[in-house]
């Protein structure tokens, strides 16, 4: 099943949910986005060492020019600089913003599976079946997004005809999308993703499933589970996939400290049936800026107790 998610999961870089204003004049506003991230790590393979990675340095422009009082348009441009390598190009695309109609935006961008997940771990955990660090998007993508309050809608279409990656070829395309409901404390989300794949050398028909519920009826404390499925019809090389994954996940905030646990079991017709699980704590020493420890395993062969210990920080 891991294996299928690699080939669904396309790499772009991620976006930041908050920014700093540095210009907002003549209906024209410009924000500054960025997150930077560094951990010690080890990795529960077996005979894994532990090792320093920069796993998040990007920063990026948000620039949007007021049309009317429901209408802005815009364009994001951002930089990745990860695992200290040379400084590349990120997200870039141009967008249109109605508060009534919801937001359209074209170029290079995150597709909705990216939104996927409910584990609230660093380096471990939940994230494993999106293959922890892969995001969803690609160069040729359109998205679109609503939120009412009570209800969202999102979907997302991409292709490759410059053929600019491996995954899906200039001959196919990838589609995603995602319907939710908040009612009460639950918080309830639907997500397909389909990608048709033809590369010359690898022809493939996946399809993912998942619906995440969360709960956050208790005070300090936020419950989450979520059901992931995929199935691949793999005509060359000839070999089939499907899989599935069942998460359970849970947090509990005191003052500047959130701790979090979680499970995963994760189960495909191409691999043995695999529990993981994880355990961390973060303490936000600043806005937007947190430091933490988290231990996580798996009863996979092979493998042994993995650690981390890092800061990340975000605007």
């Amino acid at each position: 099943m891991k294996k299928t998610l690699v080939a669904l999961a396309v790499l772009a870089s991620a976006g930041s949910a908050q920014a700093i204003e540095i210009y907002n004049q003549d209906r024209a506003t410009v924000n500054l986005t960025g997150d930077v991230e560094v951990v010690y790590l080890r990795d529960t393979a077996e005979n894994a060492s532990t090792e320093q990675q920069i796993q998040d340095a990007d920063f990026g422009f948000d620039v949007r020019y007021a049309v009317n009082d429901d209408l802005q348009v815009g364009g994001y441009w951002e930089f990745s600089g990860d695992n200290a390598g040379a400084a590349e190009a990120g997200n870039v695309y141009v967008a249109f913003y109605s508060a009534m109609a919801g937001s359209v935006k074209i170029g290079r961008l995150d597709t909705v599976l990216d939104d996927a997940g409910i584990g609230n771990d660093y380096q471990f955990g939940t994230a494993g079946f999106f293959q922890n660090g892969s995001k969803f998007g690609l160069d040729e993508a359109i998205r679109y997004d609503v939120d009412k309050g009570t209800w969202y809608v999102s979907a997302a279409l991409a292709q490759d005809k410059n053929d600019s990656t491996a995954v899906i070829g200039e001959d196919g395309y990838w589609f995603d999308g995602k319907a939710g409901f908040r009612v009460a404390d639950f918080d309830v989300t639907g997500f397909l993703g389909k990608l048709k794949r033809d590369t010359g050398t690898v022809e493939a028909d996946e399809n993912l499933y998942a619906l995440e519920a969360r709960y956050n009826g208790f005070e300090n404390i936020g419950l989450a589970a979520g059901y992931y499925n995929v199935k691949g019809d793999i005509t060359s090389p000839g070999t089939d996939v499907k899989g599935d994954a069942f998460a359970l996940d849970a947090t509990y905030s005191l003052d500047a400290w959130l701790f979090a646990v979680g499970y995963t079991r994760l189960d495909g017709d191409n691999q043995d049936a695999e529990n993981t699980y994880y355990l961390n704590a973060g303490y936000g020493i600043a806005p937007s800026t947190t430091v933490y420890a988290e231990l996580g395993g798996t009863d996979a062969d092979n493998s042994q107790l993995g650690f981390a210990i890092g800061m990340k920080s975000e605007f």
